[in-house]
């Protein structure tokens, strides 16, 4: 099973010894963030900086002319990735023997949303996510097409990964994130997803639908949550709480802005690569899921990208719909965590991973080499050199 690790391109610049490092693991690739939202990152080993904190969402090299005259355009980085971050990383991981591909972050940008509020998912209460754009809105969608394709194919990298490619939602560790107080559960949390910029309300009356109308039986299903009432039924408890006509005609507006949306994205990256490069998609298989992982139809994004990257930190059960589609020569990679202090098991990794391709995984993603402690990256190599 090809292994891969994700890695940001601080993590390496400026620290000589960081490919042979990354290397010295046992993975065969690493996934480097040419796009990345706001963070604020640890570097245990790095020669100059413990901490570094990168103020919003950025390209982390410099962008091209695509962009002149448009309002909507990806911000360069400051001094926590300056000038041509990811290239410098790039080429150094590739000469200790790396395959380099780029990690894309799309639809999760606070500072897009501070400077352009407008293109905000607006939640039925009239709350703005400055975090999530839009993926209904039409300047949206075609700025995150461009920039799928501007920060995949960056010089020498042979795939990319597109994470956060459709609808976020309340779900977002955001600054001193203090919003867990009361449990939503799957149906509340795609309640609270639901938009209502002019571009929905629109959508919505296309499904026969007004939105006024909408807004209102949403915040009445909600309000029981708010009070404390359980919600562990799935889409069977979105449609208990809005009607099973009411909450179809939602889901089917945003499931086709978000399939399109995928399509269009993954169109761009190859219209800009070179052949044989790879294209997949972080992705979650029920298409009412929102957040970094986007909700999917598997037989459907296996037609359009060339694979998954599919979260296994509950478990590799996630993987089971996209392998039953048989789709010969499609990745499956099932993502672990591996930084203990962040919730990840790295010293179960040989048993997870074993598990995940008896699941039909093909290959696995490791997050996250630049952030894990010493005895983390020693429990990897252990792991990696059972294979």
């Amino acid at each position: 099973m090809k292994a891969s690790t994700f890695v940001y391109p601080w993590d390496v610049t400026g620290d000589p010894g960081a490919p042979a490092r990354i290397a010295s693991l046992g993975v065969e690739q690493v996934t480097l963030a040419a796009a990345y939202h706001s963070t604020r990152a640890l570097t245990p080993r790095h020669p100059r900086h413990r901490i570094v904190t990168a103020e919003h969402a950025a390209v982390l090299y410099p962008p091209d002319g695509r962009w002149e005259g448009r309002a909507l355009r990806p911000y360069p980085a400051g001094d926590w990735a300056p000038g041509d971050a990811y290239g410098e990383a790039a080429e150094a991981l590739a000469a200790a023997g790396l395959e380099v591909h780029s990690w894309v972050v799309l639809a999760h940008n606070s500072r897009l949303g501070a400077e352009h509020p407008d293109t905000s998912v607006v939640n039925a209460y009239g709350d703005r996510y400055p975090w999530a754009p839009c993926v209904a809105q039409p300047a949206t969608r075609a700025y995150l097409a461009d920039l799928a394709a501007e920060a995949a194919v960056r010089p020498g990298a042979a795939g990319a990964e597109l994470e956060s490619l459709g609808w976020y939602g309340l779900q977002h560790l955001h600054a001193h994130d203090k919003t867990g107080g009361v449990g939503l559960g799957d149906a509340g949390q795609y309640l609270m997803a639901l938009c209502f910029c002019p571009a929905c309300r629109a959508g919505y009356g296309a499904q026969g639908l007004d939105a006024d109308a909408l807004a209102a039986a949403v915040r009445e299903a909600l309000e029981p949550l708010w009070r404390g009432a359980p919600d562990d039924q799935g889409w069977t408890g979105v449609e208990k709480l809005l009607g099973e006509d009411m909450a179809a005609a939602t889901r089917a507006w945003r499931d086709e802005r978000a399939r399109t949306l995928q399509e269009a994205a993954v169109a761009a990256v190859r219209a800009a690569a070179p052949a044989g490069f790879q294209v997949l998609l972080h992705a979650d298989p029920v298409t009412y899921h929102v957040g970094a992982n986007a909700g999917v139809d598997p037989a459907h994004i296996l037609s359009v990208a060339d694979g998954v990257v599919v979260p296994c930190a509950d478990g590799p059960g996630l993987l089971t719909p996209f392998a039953a589609q048989e789709r010969e020569g499609a990745v499956l990679a099932a993502n672990f965590g591996v930084v203990s202090g962040m919730g990840g098991s790295p010293g179960t990794l040989t048993a997870d991973m074993a598990r995940a391709r008896e699941l039909g995984a093909t290959e696995a993603r490791l997050y996250h080499a630049g952030l894990a402690s010493d005895a983390d990256l020693e429990a990897v190599r252990e792991a990696l050199a059972s294979r």
